[in-house]
């Protein structure tokens, strides 16, 4: 953090040959640097040690996003770090973190063991998830989404008066698979300097039957260079592989329609789709 801090107030690229970081977090840290250059405004940090089962992460570390230039980002805009370590001490990753309540309120959700160890990794893939597309890391979502993944993504149409009565909007949906999503996506990345996404409200269910199914729905602030949205995102998360999971549906909404918050019921779930 104190390198983080000396870079960003000498406005310079971070230089990780004295810290000992593997080249996994050296290039995390260098991709986020890359999109919205940070600080720390904290002198000290004390936070409980969380037990994750393969280690250990300290979560809570205040963020200063301070962008260069015109950027999307609102200026000194606060955001939360995690940082997650093996049973050795070793720093394995640095990405953002939802909010602590949200993070709390999945958790205490459900008591039984073995699925409260299973949110905590699910909540960790979520952030990971969501730093990926603020760092542009392409080489994550080739691999978090499965080669037969379904993409759908909603827009409002507008409706023409009929008989000079005003019709009210829709949404229409379009279905991509994972090469035709990951190739709009990297054109995307390519032709904006600043990736954002924000979440600010999860839910977790776990599929009734196969247990290594779950459905996460969260709502996402998304923002670029010249373009802004929120909506509702659905994934469908498969951990029948905990060390390499999967998922294979994908879907955003917008969250409003018609001057209105769109119906929960109208929401995609996770029994919306056939396991």
């Amino acid at each position: 953090m104190s390198e983080i801090n000396e870079a960003q107030a000498s406005q310079r690229n971070l230089n990780f040959e004295k810290l000992a970081l593997s080249p996994s977090v050296t290039r995390s840290l260098s991709m986020l640097w890359e999109n919205t250059p940070f600080m720390c405004s904290e002198s000290e940090i004390v936070e409980r040690c969380l037990e994750t089962g393969s280690g250990y992460q300290i979560r809570n570390i205040p963020l200063e996003m301070k962008p260069r230039g015109d950027r999307p980002y609102n200026d000194n805009e606060y955001q939360e770090a995690v940082v997650s370590f093996n049973k050795n001490g070793d720093l394995e990753s640095f990405y953002l973190s939802i909010s602590m309540n949200l993070y709390l309120e999945v958790i205490k959700s459900n008591l039984e063991l073995t699925d409260l160890r299973r949110r905590q990794l699910i909540l960790d893939y979520v952030e990971q998830f969501r730093t990926a597309y603020n760092q542009k890391d392409l080489g994550f979502l080739e691999q978090v989404f499965s080669d037969d993944a379904l993409i759908i993504t909603g827009k409002v149409v507008k409706r023409a008066p009929m008989d000079g009565i005003k019709m009210p909007d829709k949404i229409t949906y379009k279905k991509q698979d994972k090469q035709q999503y990951l190739g709009n996506l990297k054109r995307v990345f390519a032709t904006n300097q600043t990736i954002k996404v924000t979440f600010d409200e999860i839910e977790v269910m776990r599929h009734p039957v196969n247990v290594d199914f779950y459905g996460v729905t969260l709502h996402q602030g998304y923002s670029s260079d010249n373009y802004h949205d929120d909506g509702f995102l659905f994934l469908l998360w498969d951990f029948s592989d905990e060390s390499h999971p999967q998922i294979h549906v994908r879907t955003w909404q917008p969250d409003r329609l018609n001057n209105q918050r769109l119906p929960k019921d109208e929401i995609f779930k996770l029994s919306d789709f056939d396991i």
